[in-house]
């Protein structure tokens, strides 16, 4: 039997071979940031020996004929894009591009993971990447590489720190759920994705304390990103006929809030006479929805802004700054109004 194809060397068996990260061995051989003269040395001739050949792009990046940064969301397709027509995630890249061509970078849109097999040909000196998780597949596969990497929101767990733009999830979540409660809900219902990215587990935490302060019934329910709307309308359906008594939903992802509506419609419930409804993300579908939902200003044009400047820092060998963006807003509408009954 044939062997099979010899696998070429990639940055990390180079990083572990010279004992060494990935981020030096890729600063030593493109001649970035502050790297001892004798460790560059000795990264150099470990990549020669073992035959190690930089991507083509990363050689034009050396020359500084390609300057590009890549923006990648590891979350799925069903989360990501839909007929929002990609929102959360296009309102970050049109200011990330803003910001990034005005650096003299040009800014590379990457597809979700699930429709890119494949990080290791991508063309890009560096990359921000959205809302990761918790030992998240793209920043670990970025970091092999030797790329620099920025996080739009915090990377929650151990391990190796990405830099990050603060997103303020725990405030986020705080402001929606004391927003139901002022609006008369006392059988609110949590709504967030079970990937374990910030977002999501500061909204667990606040509803947690929300519900143990007030003496509220305590209803979370944790929707995989994959399902997307039809995941949240299926289970809020069925916690729906178990518990006919709710009357507040906090949906922490916009693709959810859209499909809680559908579900309390379908059940002959009204938005927001028997149930309010209230969401993270003030994007498109929250201002399409029937009735409009209301949600949180996140002030994304700033903070995406934040973290290419940051990202771009990093590559120039700066020290990263602290971020600072602005606090997350609510922008009360009409799916979470106190409605009036006829006759009084």
């Amino acid at each position: 039997m044939a062997d099979g194809p010899v696998r070429r060397p990639k940055i990390v068996d180079v990083a572990k071979a010279a004992g060494v990260s990935p981020t030096t061995v890729s600063h030593a051989l493109n001649h970035r940031g502050q790297v001892d003269p004798r460790t560059r040395e000795k990264v150099i001739e470990v990549a020669r020996r073992m035959g190690y050949r930089p991507h083509l792009g990363a050689q034009r990046l050396r020359t500084g004929a390609v300057r590009q940064i890549g923006l990648i969301s590891s979350m799925p397709f069903a989360i990501a894009g839909g007929p929002s027509r990609l929102g959360f995630f296009m309102e970050v890249a049109s200011s990330a591009a803003e910001t990034a061509l005005t650096s003299g970078y040009a800014l590379v849109l990457v597809p979700p993971l699930e429709a890119l097999p494949s990080l290791d040909d991508l063309d890009i000196a560096g990359a921000v990447v959205v809302e990761p998780q918790r030992d998240d597949e793209v920043t670990r596969r970025l970091a092999e590489r030797g790329v620099p990497v920025v996080a739009i929101g915090e990377q929650p767990g151990p391990g190796p720190r990405v830099p990050y733009v603060q997103m303020h999830a725990d405030l986020c979540a705080r402001l929606l759920l004391e927003h139901l409660a002022e609006r008369g809900a006392r059988n609110i219902v949590l709504v967030a994705g079970a990937q374990p990215r910030e977002s999501a587990l500061s909204a667990l935490r606040e509803y947690d304390a929300f519900t143990a302060r007030s003496g509220t019934p305590h209803r979370a329910v944790l929707v995989d990103e994959a399902e997307g709307e039809e995941g949240a309308r299926r289970q809020l359906a069925e916690l729906l006929e178990r518990a006919p008594e709710v009357d507040g939903v906090c949906a922490m992802v916009d693709t959810f809030a859209t499909g809680v509506v559908r579900a309390i419609h379908d059940s002959g419930r009204a938005v927001p006479g028997d149930v309010r409804v209230v969401t993270r993300y003030d994007g498109i579908r929250a201002r399409t929805s029937e009735p409009q939902l209301t949600a949180v200003e996140l002030h994304l044009d700033e903070t995406a802004a934040a973290a290419v400047e940051l990202l771009l820092r990093l590559l120039s060998g700066q020290d990263p700054p602290a971020s600072d963006v602005p606090l997350p807003v609510l922008v009360p509408r009409a799916s979470s109004a106190v409605v009036t009954p006829l006759g009084r």
